[in-house]
């Protein structure tokens, strides 16, 4: 199995971490009697909880298009050097984004989110050219 399809297997588990916390953080601050009920009337997030719905959203802005160029590697067998560089540092990135998020770092957080992003160039011109 190529490192591309091994990767988008895996992220699932990558995804399941970012579910996880964000529903952890929620239930924490909001309680488990509230997270139960179809929150029409919900107040203002605390901090972490904030932090932990954007990080999730932020992944799911990426995930799918991460997806769409694995598959597109692997579909077409044009993985090479730069395919393989580019899912290990898109899916690496984003386990370290993550926690970074949590992190009060200047610019921490949207550098790593720049490597990933650079991951995503590297698999888009893999498949493309």
């Amino acid at each position: 199995m190529s490192i591309e399809l091994t990767l988008v297997i895996w992220s699932a588990v990558l995804a399941g971490a970012y579910l996880f916390v964000q529903s952890t953080i929620y239930r924490l601050d909001y309680g488990v009697k509230h997270a139960a009920t179809p929150r029409d009337d919900e107040r203002e997030p605390n901090k972490w909880t904030g932090r932990g719905n954007r990080a999730l959203r932020n992944f799911l802005e990426t995930y799918p298009i991460f997806i769409a160029l694995a598959l597109a590697v692997e579909l077409s067998g044009r993985s090479d050097a730069l395919t393989q560089w580019g899912v290990q540092i898109w899916f690496w990135a984003r386990w370290v984004y993550l926690p970074a998020y949590f992190i009060d770092i200047a610019f921490l957080r949207s550098g790593i989110w720049f490597i990933s992003a650079i991951g995503l160039g590297l698999l888009f011109f893999g498949a493309a050219f």
